[in-house]
Formats: C-alpha cells, structure tokens, sequence
C-alpha cells in the first residue's frame, strides 16, 4: 500500500523512548525521555511535524531524593475513563545493584483535567507486580473492555536484564491477577550487547494485536521484535501470541540509521495511515555508555501493509536534508 505521509526527520531532536498520541481534540500530545533524566515534559501540536516547534511543558519533576529522584525514563501518556495518566520508570540511585543491573520501578501519576498540560497532575505511586525487581517501560490498552498493562521486568530466574509481560488491570494503577511472560531474549538478535526485551507497543489492526518491542543494547544493536495474536485470543495466554523470529525493524548502514527502536505508534492527520514513531541515531562511534549519549532524535514514518495484513516497518528513513 503506497502512503501520502513523509515527514522532515528529525521531528524531535534529543528525545528518546518517543510517545505520541492523538487525542479526539485533534492535538498530537509528545512525551518522551529527556537527556537529562530528570522531569517529564509534554508538547502538542496540530500536526505531527508541529510537535518539534512545540513549547515543551513540564508537568512532574524528580522528587530530590528516594523513589522517584534518579533516571526518569519513558513516560506515556495515556487517556482512560476520561482522565491522564502518565506512566514512567524511576530510582533513587544511579549506582547498580549487585547483579549489575539498574533499580526502576515503575509509577504513575494522573490528571483529571480536559487538557493534560495543566499542572493538576497527581502521583498515585508505584504499579506493583509480583516481583519486586527492575522493571520499566510500562503501556497500557483497552481491547474488550478490559483495561490490559505491558511492560518489562526483570526475572532472577530468567538469564538476562527483561522479559515482556502482560496483566490485567483492576484500575489504571493497579494490576489484577498474575502477570503472564509474553516474550523473553532468546534469539541472537535479542542478546547483543545485553539480553534485552523492552519498550512493549500495541498496534490494533485487521483482526489481530501487534505487540512490538526493543531488543539488546542500545546502540547500534538495538532493533525492534514482534507478537502478534488475533483480536478475539485470550490475550493472557502466551500461546495466543505468535513472535516473529526475526527483527522487524533494525539498523541501516544505507541510510546512516543505528539502533531504531523504543517505538510507539499514532495515526497521520487524516486518521487514515499508522504512523510509526521511534528514536535512532546517526552514528556508531560513542563516547562512553550509550544511555547517556543525547543524540537518540525522534523520527516517524508511514506504515506499509504487507498482502497478509501485517506491518511492513521497512528500513529507518534517513534524515532529512533540509
């Protein structure tokens, strides 16, 4: 299916782990991790080329010390039963535990406001699952009327830093049931670098729930996995979800694109095509950990649809030469 949507990329410059969502007011709202890890921030615009000229709002910063205060990572936003919520990942230390691994836990904070860039926004604490370890990367979505979460974690069992899971939702903070692993790292592209399954986004269309989610390191390495199970599936149920063996979305050395991922989808202007949101970079060589390098830019691009109604990601667009 040919698409009548190309963007300018960048659209947003130094922003990471991308959210968009088109709201029925007709407004793009845009949050993402900033370089600094230190607040959560939300712009909007008409149009998804508008967000990158949009004035950036903070709406929730770090507490300045304990939960909260260290390494605030990937906020969305959602909109359920007529309130905002966003949801993050946060620590209280920099330092790694003794596993070498961060110590996220993920939170929520809410607003009962028309406009979510209104400053009423209040926390409602942290989303506990059944185990109390890294965890992070937190969505949500309705399907049946049911409210469903799905997020990273991870196990002490399981070799490696996160698997996907998947639980019902009692109420937009809280899970109800026993979470169910819907994916963990376990082919060669899924374990380069670090042995990573993160960063979970749902995609409704043709019968079926596409699950995507991020894989290995966050540099050149990273690259984008698929779920996919039909609409009326028990969604609890790993045997429902169908992973793709190979990566959906990956590194370009065409197009000087490295490390796409962290994805999140919207639709064009229209309402007509999907739009693929995601962060990359255009270049390999980094200077120390590559969680601290700035230069993650967020970039969208139109969906093509294969004969068999799935996804065609193709390759990550270069940037634009403007």
């Amino acid at each position: 299916m040919k698409t009548n949507y190309e963007y300018m990329n960048p659209i947003v410059i130094q922003r990471a782990d991308p959210w968009v969502y088109k709201h029925t007011d007709g407004y793009y709202y845009f949050v993402a991790s900033v370089p600094a890890y230190n607040r959560i921030e939300i712009r909007r615009a008409k149009t998804i080329q508008g967000l990158g000229f949009a004035r950036p709002r903070t709406v929730w910063l770090k507490h300045n010390e304990g939960e909260m205060s260290k390494l605030i990572w990937a906020p969305e936003l959602h909109f359920i039963n007529n309130k905002w919520y966003v949801y993050f990942a946060a620590t209280d230390t920099e330092e790694l535990d003794e596993n070498g691994m961060f110590t996220h836990r993920m939170y929520v904070i809410e607003n009962d406001s028309e406009n979510p860039m209104s400053p009423n926004w209040i926390e409602k604490g942290q989303v506990k699952t059944n185990m109390e370890t890294f965890s992070l990367d937190a969505t949500t979505f309705q399907h049946n009327d049911l409210l469903y979460y799905v997020w990273a974690q991870k196990d002490p069992e399981i070799k490696g830093n996160s698997n996907i899971y998947i639980a019902e939702m009692e109420n937009p903070w809280t899970i109800k049931g026993n979470p169910v692993m819907l994916t963990k790292p376990e082919f060669d592209w899924e374990i380069r670098g670090f042995w990573v399954n993160e960063g979970p986004a749902i995609l409704k269309k043709h019968d079926r729930i596409f699950l995507t989610y991020s894989a290995s390191a966050t540099d050149e390495n990273y690259c984008m996995g698929m779920l996919t199970a039909k609409s009326n599936a028990n969604l609890l149920d790993p045997k429902s979800w169908i992973k793709s063996p190979q990566p959906v979305f990956q590194s370009n050395l065409e197009n000087h694109q490295y490390g796409p991922g962290h994805n999140s989808f919207t639709v064009s202007e229209d309402g007509k095509e999907d739009i693929l949101i995601y962060h990359c970079r255009d270049y390999t060589e980094i200077i120390g950990d590559p969680l601290y390098d700035p230069n993650r830019h967020t970039k969208a691009q139109a969906i093509h649809w294969n004969e068999d109604g799935t996804p065609n990601f193709g390759k990550p667009v270069p940037y634009t030469d403007l």
